[in-house]
């Protein structure tokens, strides 16, 4: 899997404005994302391994895609005092040719700080999408942030640890059915009152 560390794009000017995308990309990306992650099945994986599990998954999709990927990459959001001469990260990162980045997160909790970390990167131009999981229901995110949610089921484990899991929907085949004609014939004792006398 072709993934490095390290920035995937600069700073924002001071002053920049919501660039212009095209708003279908953004919403073609995270559909094909959601089917991929769709996909997924794991089975009592605590919130950082399912956490985890997720960013790998979602590198995997965008080196797939033929993209330069980038974990923990650098955002254009500054790290608030005291250590605001740094800057956040995105946990995943995708450098597409003559597109613009897609920059990911993926979170199982409902951040206020990622909602306007992911505005920050579509002001500068790149195609942010925010990946929740959990249980519970998932509001949705100012345009243009795309969300692709997973539903997990979770339990207590020993010593109280919370513990995730996800199985895919089956996919059952359609039922079979007879070419012949139904035709009536006597009824089922089951149905005959009289017991069949």
């Amino acid at each position: 899997m072709p993934t490095t560390d390290g920035p995937a794009a600069g700073p924002a000017g001071a002053g920049a404005t919501r660039a212009v995308t095209d708003p279908d990309d953004g919403a073609r990306l995270a559909t094909a994302l959601s089917d991929r992650l769709a996909t997924l099945a794991f089975v009592d994986l605590t919130t950082e391994q399912v956490t985890g599990l997720l960013a790998d998954t979602i590198a995997d999709w965008g080196a797939a895609c033929g993209w330069r990927v980038y974990r923990r990459a650098a955002s254009v959001v500054p790290l608030p005092p005291p250590m605001s001469g740094q800057r956040s990260v995105v946990d995943v990162a995708c450098a597409r040719p003559a597109a613009p980045p897609v920059v990911i997160e993926v979170d199982h909790t409902d951040r206020r700080r990622t909602v306007e970390k992911l505005l920050a990167e579509a002001d500068a131009g790149r195609v942010p999408i925010w990946v929740r999981w959990g249980s519970r229901g998932f509001a949705a995110p100012p345009e243009p942030v795309r969300m692709v949610t997973l539903t997990v089921t979770a339990r207590r484990g020993e010593a109280g640890v919370r513990l995730h899991s996800r199985r895919p929907a089956r996919q059952l085949p359609p039922p079979t059915h007879h070419a012949e004609p139904v035709t009536a014939g006597p009824p089922d004792s089951l149905f005959d009152p009289t017991g069949g006398s």
